[in-house]
C-alpha cells in the first residue's frame, strides 16, 4: 500500500464514483481503476464491486477507506505542521505602521519575535494608515497597523482586523487638571488634516472650534511648543509613551479613544510568520492596555 492508492480509495468512497474521484484527483478514469487494482493486489482483498453504472465498496473496502481517511488526515496535518515550522524558521513578515505604534508596541513585539523565532526576517515601514492599507491590498506588506475612530468608514471587503488596544486622546497643557473648555481661546498645535480630526471633533463637542496656530505631526515639537507656553495640544496615549516632555501635563479626554488594529488581507490562514507576529502583537498590546502616561490625569 502507498499513500496515493489510499487517497484514490478514499475519494472513491466519498463520491461512490470513479468518474467523480478522477475529477477531484485530476486523474483519468483508467488511472483511478489502475490504482484500485494495485491496492487490491497489495492487500489481497477485493475492495470494490460494480453496482449498476457505479461502484460500491465491499466491507473490506469500507474498512480500509475509513482507515485511509485517518491516515490521510494525519499525514496532511503533519505536512501543515512541518510547513509551519519551516516557515517560522525561515519566514519573512512585512509591516506597515504609523509612528507612535512603531515606537511603542512594535519594538517589544519585534524583540519577542526575534527571541522566539530568530529565523524570521522583520521589515518595517512608517506610513499613515491609509497608505498602509493600500500597501497591504497591493501585497507590498503582510500586516498594516492602523487606527480607527468611531466615525471612520469600514474598511473594504477582504481586510481582516485584529483589535490590539484602545488609545485615548489627551489634552496636553502646562497646568494639571485642565479641561478642553479652559482652552477655547488658546492657540492649538494640530497635525495634518487627517490627524487633527479627532482633536477638532473633541473640541467641537465641548462647544468651540480650536484655533490651530501651529501645524505639525511631530509629537516632540508639539510637546515642546506646549512646554514653552505657546499653546496646548491633544495627543494620543501612545504618543506620550513614545516621548514625554517632563514639564507638560496630560489629561485624558473622555470618549476620544481611537481603536488600533493589526490588519491582514485575503482569506485565512495567514502565513506562519504573519500569524506568529499577530499573536505577539496582541500579547504585547494586552500588557500595555490601560497604561496611563506619567503625570496624566483622567477626566
Amino acid at each position: 500500500m502507498n499513500l496515493t492508492h489510499l487517497r484514490v480509495l478514499e475519494a472513491v468512497a466519498r463520491h461512490g464514483s470513479v468518474t467523480e474521484a478522477a475529477k477531484e484527483l485530476h486523474y483519468s478514469q483508467p488511472s483511478v481503476s489502475h490504482h484500485l487494482g494495485r491496492l487490491e493486489a497489495a492487500t489481497g482483498a477485493r475492495l470494490v464491486r460494480r453496482a449498476g453504472r457505479g461502484i460500491r465498496l465491499t466491507p473490506e473496502g469500507e474498512l480500509l477507506a475509513q482507515r485511509a481517511r485517518e491516515i490521510i488526515g494525519r499525514v496532511d496535518a503533519a505536512s501543515v505542521e512541518l510547513a509551519a515550522q519551516v516557515g517560522l524558521r525561515a519566514g519573512r513578515v512585512r509591516v506597515a505602521g504609523f509612528q507612535t505604534i512603531l515606537s511603542t508596541i512594535v519594538p517589544e513585539a519585534a524583540a519577542a519575535l526575534s527571541a522566539s523565532y530568530p529565523g524570521i526576517e522583520l521589515n518595517l515601514v512608517d506610513v499613515h494608515p491609509v497608505e498602509g492599507l493600500r500597501m497591504l491590498r497591493a501585497g507590498h506588506v503582510d500586516i498594516a497597523l492602523v487606527f480607527r475612530h468611531a466615525d471612520t468608514p469600514d474598511e473594504e471587503e477582504g481586510f481582516r482586523l485584529t483589535h490590539l488596544l484602545d488609545d485615548p486622546l489627551h489634552l496636553i497643557s502646562r497646568e494639571p487638571d485642565q479641561r478642553l473648555e479652559d482652552h477655547r481661546d488658546s492657540a492649538w498645535v494640530g497635525g495634518c488634516e487627517r490627524c487633527r480630526a479627532a482633536m477638532v471633533t473633541a473640541c467641537e463637542r465641548a462647544g468651540f472650534s480650536p484655533r490651530i496656530a501651529y501645524s505639525s505631526d511631530d509629537l516632540v515639537l508639539a510637546q515642546s511648543l506646549v512646554a514653552a507656553g505657546m499653546g496646548v495640544a491633544a495627543l494620543p496615549g501612545l504618543a506620550l509613551q513614545a516621548h514625554r516632555t517632563p514639564s507638560i501635563h496630560a489629561t485624558e479626554i473622555a470618549g476620544s479613544a481611537r481603536q488600533i488594529f493589526a490588519v491582514t488581507y485575503g482569506e485565512p490562514p495567514d502565513p506562519p510568520a504573519t500569524s506568529a507576529l499577530l499573536e505577539i502583537l496582541e500579547a504585547v498590546a494586552q500588557r500595555g492596555r490601560g497604561t496611563v502616561p506619567p503625570y496624566a490625569a483622567r477626566h
